[in-house]
């Protein structure tokens, strides 16, 4: 059967557990034959979910790419970490309750108050990044390999404050592993920047670009980007409680370099519209978006530290559900049409 394949790129946020949710939208988006990923960009969660696809995508096609991911969440649910699931975990009940749940029992997150008494750093010699173990289950080779869609993965310099997006053979597992570092929680990754040869300490790369989309407006990829949101952009109740008032902190900070670049993207595609830069000159980029707010308003920050195997599954669920309702809505717009009004986004 003969299809005309729709070519785009992908840029997948960070958010901890919640990460999830991705998954499932990668899985079902996986199963569309007639849609290829040219290029990923990924932050924290989204670089684990977007590692694990490019080494799925290169070594067996969309197929493997999904058993690849389902390995690799499986793991992320096996950890056993109090920085990570602390000694509730076992105990977390369906996603709608978990905030209720926080609220009732925990109106001070224990993990939040011990961050905040406790540095990672207190940790010494018996110090170990729980995710260590994840991450370098992946092959490198096929994550790195020049064959599947570009990759691109963002990180915060500690020092200078800026972004570092790593990409090719610069990726390694030290690269996921700093762009995924909570520096409450985690200590910072330090290696040697293959781009300086400076050994440097980095941390989550979401302070920075939450996912980076500008790797992707180069000119062989193709116009559309389609977001995987897992951060809320809207929240309609003011936040009263600690931990909710943390939360939407949390939530507009690492949604900040998301929206620059998306206002970005709107400007430009106005002065292009209004003929006042040649054509060819700048891309115009056709942008979307899947995304579940109602699910992630209802989700508690203690949450996004709490990958048990129950969360994990019904936000795959959800992320799948997600990415089939906006292939029957706008499959037919990618490569025709943007999705996200940036205009309305923004007013």
């Amino acid at each position: 059967m003969r299809y005309e394949v729709k070519r785009i790129n992908l840029a997948l946020q960070g958010g901890g557990a919640h990460g999830a949710f991705t998954w499932g939208v990668l899985d079902r988006l996986l199963q569309e034959r007639d849609i290829e990923i040219a290029g990923v960009s990924g932050t924290s969660a989204g670089a684990l979910n977007a590692a694990a696809l490019k080494a799925g995508l290169v070594s067996g096609g969309p197929e493997e790419a999904r058993r690849v991911l389902d390995r690799i969440w499986h793991q992320v649910g096996a950890v056993r970490d109090m920085r990570m699931t602390g000694w509730f975990a076992s105990f977390l009940p369906p996603v709608g309750a978990l905030n209720s749940l926080a609220e009732t029992f925990m109106p001070l997150n224990p993990m939040e108050v011990a961050t905040r008494l406790v540095s990672p750093y207190a940790y010494g010699p018996l110090y170990r990044n729980p995710l260590e173990g994840v991450v370098r289950s992946l092959r490198f080779d096929q994550v790195c390999a020049h064959e599947g869609p570009a990759l691109f993965i963002a990180a915060t310099n500690v020092r200078t404050g800026k972004i570092r997006v790593f990409e090719h053979e610069e990726i390694s597992s030290e690269a996921i592993l700093a762009s995924a570092c909570l520096p409450t929680v985690f200590q910072a990754v330090e290696f040697e920047d293959p781009k300086t040869g400076q050994v440097e300490a980095f941390w989550d790369g979401g302070y920075t670009g939450n996912p980076a989309l500008f790797p992707l407006f180069d000119p062989e990829l193709p116009r559309d980007i389609v977001i995987v949101n897992i951060n809320p952009l809207l929240r309609d109740m003011v936040p009263q409680t600690p931990q909710n008032i943390q939360n939407r902190v949390n939530e507009i900070s690492f949604n900040s370099s998301l929206l620059r670049e998306l206002r970005a993207i709107g400007f430009v595609k106005r002065l292009i519209g209004e003929g006042r830069i040649p054509e060819g000159a700048m891309k115009d980029v056709l942008v979307h978006m899947v995304s579940d707010d109602n699910l992630m308003n209802s989700l508690s920050v203690t949450s996004k530290l709490a990958p048990t195997p129950y969360l994990l599954h019904e936000l795959k669920e959800a992320g799948r559900r997600a990415c089939g309702g906006f292939l029957e809505q706008h499959k037919g717009a990618l490569n025709t049409e943007a999705t996200v009004d940036l205009a309305a986004l923004f007013n």
